[in-house]
């Protein structure tokens, strides 16, 4: 009978896992003051009449801390790539040498930290509710195997437990992600 609660655990840290690789990702594209070339992850580009990813049709260099270097495969692309980047509204101006594009990162201004430590908090936030919203699922899932007699009181009380446990642990690990991408942020 506890193997069908089980199922409902191993399906709830899947979703967890998932909630925090996508916060992962998202923290990735929100610029430190330091030149990554996850910045450039969401830019899409009109290639051939289709959105095709940056990083799909162009190689993304870092050259110095300050500054990334994105050189297109097909340099007939460059004024496209460009485009595409000043579109992406990520804050940094392209500069075209004619066979690449140049980003030079600025240092960010209190007032700009201030405002990505917002975009980092609603990030976090938004994850945290995912994970809510799927502990709640994961609680109704198993009261519904206790009411069709799947699972006894006692079993239910345990796996909802154990809902909590992981519910709160991945918290806890959204809040540290958090914390280290803001120190990174206000480092100046």
């Amino acid at each position: 009978m506890e193997t069908q609660g089980k199922g409902i655990q191993e399906v709830l840290d899947a979703k967890i896992e998932k909630s925090v690789a996508i916060l992962k990702e998202n923290l990735n594209t929100v610029r430190a003051g330091r030149a990554n070339p996850a910045l450039l992850d969401k830019v899409t580009v009109e290639y051939y009449g289709a959105p095709t990813p940056l990083k799909a049709i162009a190689n993304i260099s870092v050259p110095d801390p300050r500054s990334l270097l994105v050189a297109p495969f097909d340099p007939k692309s460059l004024h496209e790539v460009e485009k595409a980047i000043n579109i992406a509204n990520i804050g940094i101006n392209p500069s075209n040498d004619g066979k690449s594009i140049r980003l030079q990162v600025p240092s960010l201004t209190e007032e700009r930290r201030k405002e990505l430590t917002k975009i980092v908090h609603k990030f976090a936030e938004d994850a945290k509710i995912a994970i809510r919203n799927e502990r709640r699922e994961a609680n109704e899932r198993l009261k519904k195997q206790e009411k069709d007699s799947e699972l006894t009181e006692d079993d239910l009380k345990n796996e909802e437990k154990q809902v909590q446990k992981k519910t709160d642990d991945a918290i806890s690990d959204i809040d540290k992600i958090t914390l280290k991408k803001e120190a990174e942020i206000l480092e100046v």
